[in-house]
């Protein structure tokens, strides 16, 4: 029994056989090379032929195979993205950002972790190639990023990281020095004196960088710096420790959010009370920072305009191609500094949860 009988006998019509650009171009009465332009967009058309092919392709509910138009336009229509980590508010809402944008342009994400690990950034690359039209990659590594850039070889890569990309590629980072420095410099403002820091993974640019603006902003005081690894369990062991000091902080500048968060959690749990006995700053301001109580004073990166900045930043290159002039600017985000409840006053705690949010110059 042949298989349009069997289904029969069980009840199923057989399943109809797809259009291909063959049977659009025989109903239109074109080549295939005219549909073939038309469904790539090309201006050497006739407008009376085009809308021939679109009728065609109506009628016979063709859908282009993607994987052969990749291999005639040389496009794929989708973007890679690497990043260290999936997990967390700025994750989230930094991929949010981007698939925004991706979707705005007709595009696709393929989305992986490294783990911050520089083989697994390779890894990760090398399974991309030939897949995408272009790569994002951020890492907390700039020789990570580097070798990224390298291996990608003609594909484009946009760097984001948390320092000047000093190999004159494409990239977008944050200055994290200036964020720190005026986090420091508004905990001074508002009279406190024993300020420290609670300071991301070890080896991690954007921790490092965050830990030096810090340092260079203090004024009187030896820093006071306790390891963490930008998880909110991280933030409430430091806070915790913090608290055993024989003389406790009035201040805490945590490297971002999440542990700023645990650590007010910690500071809640002992009955310290925030800010009138510590305040407390963060980095980055994810959505959760205006939720808490205190809320939490920041500084703002706007993380999905950053991750829709990326994107869009990335398709420029693609469509620039190798013809147009190289594209190796480092686009600087400046943070912003956002007062909440955390660092104010006493007598000003229970006011206005978000007071300023004024950009570093």
């Amino acid at each position: 029994m042949d298989i349009a009988a069997s289904s029969a006998v069980n009840g199923r019509a057989p399943a109809a056989k797809a259009a291909t650009i063959r049977d659009v171009a025989e109903r239109a009465k074109v080549s295939v090379a005219s549909v073939s332009r038309v469904l790539n967009g090309s201006d050497a058309i006739t407008e009376t032929t085009r809308q021939r092919v679109l009728d065609a392709v109506a009628h016979l509910h063709y859908v282009p195979h993607v994987g052969a138009r990749s291999l005639s336009t040389s496009r794929t229509d989708t973007i890679g993205v690497i990043l260290p980590d999936l997990y967390g508010e700025f994750f989230s809402e930094l991929i949010r950002g981007m698939d925004l944008a991706a979707r705005a342009h007709g595009k696709h994400l393929i989305v992986s972790s490294s783990h911050g690990d520089t083989e697994e950034t390779m890894a990760a690359l090398r399974s991309m190639r030939g897949r995408v039209d272009g790569m994002i990659v951020l890492s907390p590594h700039v020789r990570a990023a580097n070798l990224a850039a390298d291996v990608a070889g003609r594909t484009p890569v946009l760097v984001m990281n948390g320092g000047l990309d000093e190999g004159g590629r494409p990239a977008i980072a944050v200055d994290n020095h200036g964020g720190a420095v005026a986090a420091v410099e508004h905990l001074i403002a508002t009279g406190r004196r024993r300020i420290a820091h609670i300071r991301g993974a070890a080896g991690n640019l954007e921790a490092d960088i965050r830990a030096e603006g810090y340092a260079s902003a203090l004024v009187g005081q030896d820093p006071i710096i306790v390891e963490g690894d930008f998880t909110q369990a991280a933030g409430h062991r430091a806070a915790t420790q913090l608290m055993a000091l024989d003389q406790r902080p009035d201040a805490v500048f945590a490297a971002n959010d999440m542990m700023a968060l645990g650590g007010l959690l910690a500071f809640q749990e002992a009955g310290v009370r925030c800010p009138e006995d510590v305040a407390v700053v963060g980095f980055d301001d994810v959505p959760l920072a205006a939720l808490v109580r205190p809320t939490l004073t920041t500084l703002r990166v706007n993380i999905a305009e950053m991750g829709r900045r990326g994107v869009e930043r990335l398709i420029g290159l693609v469509q620039a191609g190798a013809n147009a002039e190289a594209d190796t600017a480092c686009e600087i985000v400046r943070p912003a500094l956002v007062v909440r409840q955390s660092t104010a006053a006493a007598a000003t705690a229970g006011s206005n949860p978000d007071q300023t949010a004024a950009s570093l110059s």
